[in-house]
């Protein structure tokens, strides 16, 4: 009778445990089929570009429908973006979660506590420590190979695309439509970023740690 109550709260940490996976894998699978669906239609709109360009010897008529289309391909790239941005703040929430219900496991049993490599601390450094669990691994190498960073710089290079042929409207010279294009481009991924790292702090902000790295843990 004694381990009665143990047993079930370690079925009921279980079963909110596999929930989380499920819903993280979920999470997931959408942003993985966005990202391609988003990617076709990108190329797709490029092979137009090329076929209306060809058809029409890029005259003004080619300019009105580039401008059309690039605005479209933006549109649908940033509600992409939008949506890999929270479901990248959504992964960390999940993590977090789970690291919460891993001290509880531990709790329940200390002797696994060396079996488990993923972090059982719900703060930042343990979040850092579930993501990758041999050692430290860059920050700036977690993020660049993201897909947050990836539909970033897909919409940026649509977005500057997109404000050089508006440019172009105005006869500009081929210089000045290459540094209105770039300029464009590195503006959108700096305000992307500025975004980006504005949910993960709001996320981390409202979380309240239970069970905090302590200052001298190696994680």
């Amino acid at each position: 009778m004694s381990r009665e109550p143990t047993d079930v709260r370690a079925q009921l940490l279980a079963t909110e445990h596999w929930s989380l996976l499920a819903s993280r894998s979920s999470t997931q699978s959408e942003v993985l089929s966005r990202i391609q669906m988003f990617l076709t239609f990108v190329s797709a709109g490029l092979v137009s570009l090329a076929l209306v360009g060809q058809a029409t010897d890029f005259s003004g008529t080619f300019s009105i429908f580039a401008i059309a289309l690039l605005a479209v391909m933006l549109l649908v790239g940033v509600l992409t973006q939008v949506r890999v941005l929270n479901a990248g703040v959504d992964d960390a929430m999940y993590l977090l979660a789970m690291n919460r219900l891993r001290a509880a496991y531990v709790e329940l049993e200390p002797t696994i506590a060396p079996y488990l490599l993923a972090s059982t601390h719900d703060d930042m450094a343990g979040l850092s420590r579930s993501y990758y669990f041999l050692g430290r691994r860059s920050d700036l190498s977690q993020l660049a190979g993201s897909s947050m960073i990836f539909s970033i710089v897909v919409n940026s290079v649509v977005f500057g695309l997109l404000a050089a042929a508006l440019a172009n409207l105005g006869s500009g010279s081929s210089a000045v439509l290459v540094g209105v294009g770039a300029a464009a481009a590195v503006a959108f991924i700096l305000a992307s970023l500025l975004l980006g790292r504005r949910g993960l702090l709001d996320l981390l902000s409202a979380h309240r740690s239970l069970n905090p790295t302590p200052q001298d843990d190696p994680e």
